[in-house]
């Protein structure tokens, strides 16, 4: 057995690094967290000082059993978990849960995979260091705290198995605000003028720098034009320079990968791990941006080799982030001169990107030479203006530009070169333009202007950006969506061989991808929220909450105590929530009667989604009312009585095949026709309100041919045993479970009662929720209306029958056929 034992956090990262060490080490992961609050109400011990019991998580007890064999055998343990909070809290969970001798374990750190940085990690040692386990502790005890508290009244109040967070509401409650402010936002129009001209055989465009607000005054500009002379009257010469953008931090870096690269914030984090566990990049969670001296040297060398050494400027960037958790490296190559590290596309393409910013930002200033013309005009006063640059020495130019969020204006590229131009040169007006342009709202977010916002606010750190943007949406408070725009029409004048024309053109406007939009749900719960727990959801509070961790870190604050101030008036508020009226949170709104009958209209939130209601239940007449679920991009608080006429046309006949109607509707997961008891969603290029009986039966046809083609064999006699072939390849369906075929078995040849053995030895699916019975609200008669929400309920059969994967296809279609 090896003398020392090397504990990381993952297998990948344990492979790289037995590599650089001798055969006296053997490197063991961890696989992460080996120890965590249990998932009941027991984990915190409110009455003796919030403290947290921790126990060994069940998929890790032959991990730690493991550990411990091998801890005990070995002269030296060395902990070398990732050099974060995180990862120091990982390092003491394992130190207590292997029950370590602390004369026999040592704790070591590097901040990159490489021979060189683990070598010296090995050299210098440390100890564990508490106060970093401290503020780990406190932030893992407070959003315990906060979300096993605070979850129950939102089931309560509102609806079964949401959940409220102290991070994760605040990123809910920025994407609302901004969604409201679009909602608010009236666009203004004004007019632009444009003009091409042409001088000594080559084209200029230039631009009067006003906007005029009324068309007449546009139109009047233009008439002015007719006849003038258009000259040089100033030029105007100025040299720029342009620095480079700093390294990557964390949050840089996945606003980057999504604005060049189209990563969601996910995925930069995965694809960044692997490139750090194969020791190509330094460390990727850190909001620091400095740079080592040896990291500096060899991006000097590297540019001098590549490009000469006038192109290499040493530079060092200052962290803006007043709580930049610890003074770390950016994240750069642990190789400037390594150009290609990975056969994976996304991985090399990730790397590049991490790579060119690195090297950029230790490269000379960009210098520009920029040119204003100034261009009289007979007529009036007015004068065109015509900017342009040329780039005099690239400098970082030659590498790397950053990109830019649509708020910024977009990407910030270099203008193009003016023709030679002099003073009182004369130019000829080809044509000048007039068009009609209109105000924009602020963008929606997307995942990484989210992130941006988050850093900029000092919510959250590195390691939390990620795991917030990704619970979000899994809750079903965000959808990350794209929407298509809407025709608009706008006015032109042109002027152009001293005739003025005018004409009315279309554009598409609102279009959006990939940006994120709040669900119902987020809205009404966020307003519960900042109306009774404003605390929660503050943004300062989320900040200073962060500004106490590193107190915490900084051995300048005690955990507990930090805990305390909180906890009082937060359970306060927590029992007192028991007062409120459930009708009162519920985002009910009355639209008004409807024009026919006369029968009442109304819009609120229930158990599958936001909904419009037509008529009241009667109990006397058996009556009962009619349910329609909203549309995508309707919103409980601005549909109106219109709005939901629409949605009551819905269930309609589309016409009849094979002697049965077929039905287009709008359920819990999107909108579905239902043919013979069966369901196939629309895609999003049919509309349920417009689809045709043609349209449909191509829909239905293409799904059946879909569905031969995966089945295998099936059983007349038990048609509830089938053998299909998936996505994972083939597998039996009995009634609602889904059962793996044993290698050597050839599904073509299985019979049905070898089907029914390996069903019942397959075990049953536990119940599906995180918290069990606890997830069921109390029994209010508020919820009654949306238990019987008839399309929502045929949507779950529908969307899992049409949509789902082949894996849980078998399983809905049973249901269906019951």
């Amino acid at each position: 057995m090896a003398k020392n034992l090397v504990i990381v956090e993952s297998p990948a990262k344990a492979k790289t690094i037995e590599g650089y060490l001798g055969k006296d080490f053997v490197v063991k992961s961890s696989f992460g967290h080996v120890r965590d609050l249990p998932k009941d109400n027991n984990a915190i011990d409110i009455e003796h000082g919030f403290k947290p019991t921790y126990v060994v998580s069940s998929d890790k007890k032959d991990i730690v059993s493991q550990l411990k064999k091998l801890a005990k055998e070995a002269e030296m343990v060395w902990l070398a978990s990732d050099d974060d909070r995180e990862g120091e809290a990982i390092s003491w969970h394992l130190s207590e849960a292997l029950n370590l001798n602390l004369d026999k374990t040592k704790r070591i750190v590097f901040r990159e995979i490489t021979k060189n940085a683990i070598l010296n990690a090995i050299d210098n040692p440390r100890d564990i260091n508490i106060d970093l386990v401290n503020a780990q502790q406190a932030r893992r005890v407070l959003d315990r705290l906060v979300g096993f508290e605070l979850s129950p009244v939102l089931w309560k109040k509102i609806k079964t198995g949401l959940s409220a967070g102290r991070v994760q509401s605040v990123a809910v409650r920025l994407v609302v605000e901004r969604e409201r402010e679009i909602e608010r936002f009236k666009a203004e129009s004004a007019y632009k003028i444009s003009a091409l001209f042409e001088v000594e055989g080559k084209k200029l465009e230039a631009e009067l720098p006003q906007r005029f607000k009324q068309e007449a005054d546009a139109r009047a500009f233009l008439e002015k034009c007719i006849g003038a002379n258009y000259t040089i009257e100033n030029l105007e010469k100025k040299p720029l320079k342009r620095s480079p953008a700093p390294p990557f931090t964390t949050s840089t870096l996945q606003q980057e990968a999504s604005r060049k690269l189209s990563f969601s914030v996910a995925q930069t984090m995965t694809v960044a791990q692997k490139l750090y566990e194969a020791g190509k990049i330094s460390y990727m969670r850190t909001d620091s941006l400095n740079l080592s001296v040896e990291a500096q040297q060899a991006a000097a060398a590297q540019i001098t080799r590549a490009f000469g050494a006038q192109y290499a400027q040493t530079r060092h960037y200052k962290t803006k982030s007043a709580g930049a958790q610890e003074a770390h490296e950016a994240i750069r190559p642990t190789d400037f001169g390594a150009i290609e590290v990975s056969g994976d596309r996304n991985e090399q393409r990730l790397y590049e990107l991490i790579r060119k910013r690195a090297i950029a930002s230790q490269m000379a200033d960009a210098e520009i030479e920029k040119t204003t013309a100034t261009i009289g005009i007979s007529t009036q006063d007015a004068k065109f203006v015509a900017t342009g640059e040329v780039i005099k020495f690239e400098g970082f130019l030659k590498v790397y530009i950053e990109s830019k969020d649509e708020e910024d204006g977009g990407d910030e590229d270099v203008k193009g070169m003016l023709p030679p131009l002099s003073i009182g040169q004369a130019l000829k007006a080809i044509r000048i333009n007039g068009t009609q342009r209109f105000s924009r709202p602020l963008p929606r977010y997307t995942e990484a202007s989210l992130v941006k916002k988050l850093e900029e606010m000092g919510i959250g750190r590195p390691s939390t950006y990620a795991p917030t943007i990704s619970t979000i949406q899994k809750r079903g408070y965000i959808e990350k969506d794209n929407r298509e725009g809407k025709e608009r029409p706008f006015k032109t004048f042109t002027l152009e061989n001293n005739t003025i024309s005018e004409a009315t053109k279309t554009e598409i406007t609102g279009a959006e991808k990939a940006k994120l939009f709040p669900t119902d749900t987020a809205m009404v719960v966020n307003d519960f929220l900042v109306e009774h727990f404003p605390s929660i959801i503050d943004y300062q509070f989320t900040a200073k909450a962060e500004e106490e961790f590193d107190e915490i870190a900084n051995g300048k604050k005690q955990w507990n105590k930090m805990i305390e101030n909180f906890y009082g008036s937060f359970h306060e508020k927590i029992t007192s929530s028991e007062n409120i009226e459930r009708s009162s949170v519920s985002g009910a709104r009355e639209l008004g009667v409807h024009p026919e009958n006369g029968k009442k209209v109304s819009a609120r939130l229930g158990r599958f989604g936001p909904f419009v209601q037509l008529g009241e239940e009667n109990p006397e007449t058996g009556e009962k009312p009619i349910y329609a679920s909203l549309r995508k991009g309707q919103f409980l608080e601005s549909i109106t009585l219109e709005d939901a006429l629409e949605l009551f046309k819905l269930p309609r006949v589309v016409g009849t095949f094979e002697d049965k109607d077929m039905t287009a509707a709008i359920g819990r997961f999107g909108p579905f026709i239902k043919h013979d008891s069966k369901f196939y969603s629309l895609p999003k290029t049919l509309d349920p309100f417009t689809v045709n009986m043609e349209e449909a039966i191509e829909l239905i046809q293409a799904k059946r041919k879909a569905d031969a083609e995966k089945l295998i064999k099936s059983f007349p006699e038990n048609p509830e045993i089938q053998v299909l072939n998936g996505r994972f390849g083939p597998y039996i369906v009995a009634g609602k479970k889904n059962v793996k075929i044993p290698k050597g078995k050839e599904p073509a040849d299985l019979t049905l009662e070898e089907c029914l053995e390996l069903a019942a030895a397959t075990p049953d699916k536990p119940a599906r929720g995180r918290f069990g019975k606890k997830a069921e609200p109390a029994k209010d008669t508020a919820d009654k209306p949306a238990a019987k929400k008839a399309p929502a309920k045929k949507a779950t059969a529908t969307k899992t029958a049409a949509k789902t994967t082949a894996t849980k296809a078998k399983a809905t279609t049973s249901k269906a056929k019951k």
